[in-house]
């Protein structure tokens, strides 16, 4: 019997997290190349922010949404945990969104995670400028767009690998 609907959200949703996990280990490597930032655990979960002023895009999206869900602010301590939340929520989603079309094909395959990747950063770099979070596109290096392309391409690549895994 072929992969159930249902079947393919949660193998999705693994394979999202899998595919999160993959992007911040590639991201930890760079990162870690040029700075000691301490341990991989302390970096993931972005240990010390306490500021919604040094907090990373998805804590700023997490914020105003729980923010205008709750209508009133949101302490400064929160910061690490919204970021946290957001971030592997995210990964997740797009997992889930790709286990349902993947999961309708005869065999997934781990190089799917290319464009998955691509419409990711895509997607990122559309909605971010939007919310006042990113410049435009346009406006970044290529050095910068070619970083941020291999971090998403890891992370396609590990979402993709890891749902090919799991059906």
């Amino acid at each position: 019997m072929g992969l159930t609907p249902l079947g393919a959200v949660w193998k999705g949703m693994a394979a999202g997290a899998a595919g999160t996990l993959a992007m911040d280990l590639y991201w930890f490597a760079r990162q870690r190349a040029t700075t000691d930032r301490g341990s991989f655990w302390a970096w993931e979960t972005s240990a010390g922010l306490d500021d919604w002023e040094k907090a990373p895009a998805p804590a700023q999206i997490g914020k105003r949404i729980i923010e205008g869900m709750l209508g009133r602010e949101l302490s400064p301590r929160r910061a690490r945990l919204i970021a946290n939340i957001v971030h592997w929520t995210y990964g997740t989603l797009w997992g889930t969104a790709y286990g349902v079309i993947a999961g309708s094909t005869t065999k997934p395959k781990a190089a799917h995670g290319l464009p998955l990747g691509v419409a990711v950063l895509v997607a990122d770099y559309t909605v971010l400028p939007v919310a006042k979070l990113y410049k435009p596109i346009w406006e970044y290096d290529t050095r910068t767009i070619a970083e941020d392309l291999g971090g998403h391409v890891v992370y396609g690549i590990g979402t993709s690998a890891a749902f090919s895994r799991l059906t």
